[in-house]
């Protein structure tokens, strides 16, 4: 169980306690089970037998319920994306790329709020500058969310379970050498695909800590103009070759 679930399933068990002992502690709000008024036991007992459903139906959905996750084409924000790539991460041989596209999505985060800041030391928000700054970084986070949607696009319409069930019947299972060699290296095509995408997402990182330096020496370099920044440069052409590629994948991103 992940953290989040177990604060939820402490907070849960937690409050039920409270609420039982502030109400059935005798002096404060005058239940008591057992004393002379019928309605107050009626009403201790039932609050005792509503607290344990909660709690037992409460468990039951933090622990066993699988959790709701919208379409790929639903999803519009980082905490979507997240949720969707969870449902993925105890995929035989997709751990790794899992947990590495759940990595990006923290550090796109942290870079976005470093660029923001540093931009607000050097600009003012009305300059020019700033706002060249602030549509690239925009654009580049949209492009690094339309490769996590393609991640997602990938994995949706890729039954990697079933191709793990398959991979380990087929010693024994009498199937032709070029099914087994065809199905492997479609699953080996869908991976590269997923690879891919998190390669592409490392370089709009990386160009992003580059980016993140060349602001920070601003004051002592001389440009003229922020677009002949040489990572400015190198940002517009990722994302002006992107453009030219069609993805497919809608937009990714909404701000």
């Amino acid at each position: 169980m992940d953290n989040g679930k177990f604060v939820k399933l402490f907070g849960l068990v937690g409050g039920a306690a409270v609420l039982n002992i502030i109400v059935l502690s005798p002096g404060l709000l005058g239940v008591e089970i057992g004393g002379e008024s019928v309605l107050e036991t009626a009403s201790g007992v039932t609050l005792l037998v509503v607290s344990f459903i909660v709690m037992l139906y409460g468990s039951y959905s933090l622990l066993f319920k699988p959790p709701v996750v919208l379409p790929v084409k639903n999803i519009a924000t980082r905490e979507d994306y997240i949720a969707a790539l969870h449902q993925y991460r105890n995929a035989k041989d997709l751990k790794k790329d899992i947990a590495l596209a759940l990595d990006q999505l923290e550090r796109i985060v942290k870079k976005k709020s470093a660029l923001v800041e540093i931009l607000g030391q050097r600009f003012d928000q009305t300059e020019i500058s700033y706002k060249k700054f602030d549509s690239v970084i925009y654009e580049v986070e949209k492009l690094f969310y339309l490769n996590i949607r393609g991640i997602l696009n990938k994995l949706s319409v890729f039954d990697a379970s079933g191709y793990s069930t398959f991979a380990g019947q087929q010693q024994s299972a009498r199937l032709s050498d070029k099914l087994i060699q065809e199905k492997t290296n479609l699953y080996k095509e869908y991976l590269s695909y997923v690879t891919g995408y998190l390669s592409a997402n490392e370089e709009i990182l990386l160009k992003l800590d580059k980016l993140l330096l060349e602001i920070s020496l601003l004051n002592s370099t001389d440009y003229r103009d922020v677009e002949e920044m040489p990572c400015m440069k190198e940002i517009d052409l990722l994302i002006k070759q992107t453009k030219l590629y069609k993805h497919g994948e809608g937009d990714g991103y909404g701000r």
